[in-house]
C-alpha cells in the first residue's frame, strides 16, 4: 500500500530545489545592480561567461558555494547576516527533492514541474481527459499510470507503483498548512470515461465530492454543450507568493514539457482560464452534478 497523502507535511517541507534557484538567481541580480556591476564583469569575476551569468540569475543552474561567495564579495555584502542568509540560500538550492530518489521513472523535466508545483500559492488547471493527478484515488492514479494494463511483468509493475508513489506524494500538498489554492475546471467527457473500471471510477467521484469539500479546492464542471470549446489541450497556471517568481503556464507532452512565462502567453492562458470558470457550473452545482452522476453509476 503506498503511503497516504493525507500524512502531515510541515509548511513548506516538500518544497525543492527549482524555486529557491529562482529567488536566488534574482536577489543575486538585484545585489548585481545596486553594486553597478554589469553582468559581464560579474561572470568573469567566477570564471564564468555571460550567457553563464544569465543561466544563474534566472535559475537555470545550480550555485556554486564558491563562486556565490565571490559574487558576494564583489557586490560588497561583507560578513554578516546578509552574506549569511544568501550564503544559505546557495546550499538549499543545491538540495535535492524529495523526488529525486525517483528519477529512474521520473524524467527530468517533470522533476522541475514537481518543485513549482509544491511551491505555488495557486495551482489553476484545464482538464480534458482525466481527473488532476492531485485529485485522483490511488486506484484511479494506478490506471492511468499503468495505461490501464494489468498483466504487466514484474519489472514494468514496479516501476508504476514507483511512479504511482511520486503522484500520491506530490498530494500533500493540498493538506499542508500553508497548502495553495487549487482551482481546477473538468471537461464533462472525464466523467463519462470509467478509468480503472465502474468501481474504481465511483470511489473516484466520491474522492472528488470529498476533496472539494476542503477550503483550498475548487472544482468546476465544464458541461457537454461547450465541451472542447474553452481550450485546445490541457493546462496548468502556476502562481507564487514570492515576486521573484513569475506566473507560468504549465503544458505537457508525451515526452517534454514547455513552460511559458511571457506575458502575454501568461494573460491570454490566463483569460482562457477566466472564461472557463464562467461558462463551467459553479462548485456548488458541480458537487450536485457529481452526486447525481454518482447515485446513476
Amino acid at each position: 500500500m503506498v503511503p497516504s497523502p493525507n500524512s502531515p507535511t510541515p509548511p513548506g517541507a516538500d518544497r525543492g530545489p527549482t524555486a529557491r534557484r529562482i529567488v536566488l538567481g534574482s536577489h543575486l541580480r538585484r545585489l548585481r545592480e545596486r553594486a553597478g556591476i554589469s553582468r559581464a564583469d560579474a561572470a568573469y569575476a567566477i570564471r564564468g561567461s555571460d550567457s553563464k551569468m544569465s543561466r544563474l540569475e534566472s535559475g537555470k543552474v545550480g550555485f556554486k558555494q564558491r563562486d556565490v561567495a565571490d559574487l558576494l564579495t564583489m557586490y560588497g555584502v561583507a560578513e554578516g547576516p546578509e552574506r549569511e542568509q544568501v550564503l544559505s540560500m546557495a546550499e538549499e538550492s543545491n538540495s535535492s527533492g524529495w523526488w529525486a530518489r525517483y528519477n529512474d521513472v521520473v524524467p527530468g523535466w517533470f522533476e522541475d514541474f514537481v518543485g513549482l508545483e509544491a511551491s505555488a500559492s495557486r495551482i489553476s488547471s484545464y482538464e480534458l481527459l482525466f481527473v488532476p493527478g492531485l485529485l485522483q484515488t490511488e486506484d484511479y492514479a494506478r490506471a492511468v499510470v499503468s495505461g490501464g494494463h494489468t498483466d504487466l511483468p514484474p519489472a514494468e509493475r514496479a516501476d508504476v507503483e514507483k511512479r504511482l508513489e511520486v503522484r500520491l506524494r506530490r498530494q500533500r500538498v493540498l493538506h499542508r498548512k500553508d497548502a495553495p489554492t487549487f482551482w481546477t475546471v473538468l471537461d464533462e467527457a472525464v466523467l463519462h470515461r470509467p478509468v480503472g473500471g465502474e468501481a474504481v471510477f465511483r470511489a473516484q467521484l466520491d474522492h472528488l465530492v470529498e476533496l472539494s469539500s476542503l477550503p483550498n479546492v475548487i472544482v468546476q464542471l465544464l458541461p457537454w454543450d461547450l465541451s472542447g470549446y474553452g481550450a485546445e489541450h490541457a493546462f496548468t497556471m502556476l502562481r507564487f507568493a514570492e515576486p521573484e517568481l513569475p506566473d507560468l503556464v504549465y503544458l505537457e507532452e508525451m515526452t517534454g514539457s514547455s513552460y511559458l512565462d511571457k506575458r502575454a502567453d501568461v494573460e491570454r492562458y490566463g483569460r482562457s482560464m477566466d472564461r472557463l470558470t464562467v461558462d463551467a457550473l459553479s462548485p456548488e452545482q458541480t458537487k450536485q452534478a457529481l452526486s447525481k452522476l454518482r447515485a446513476e453509476r
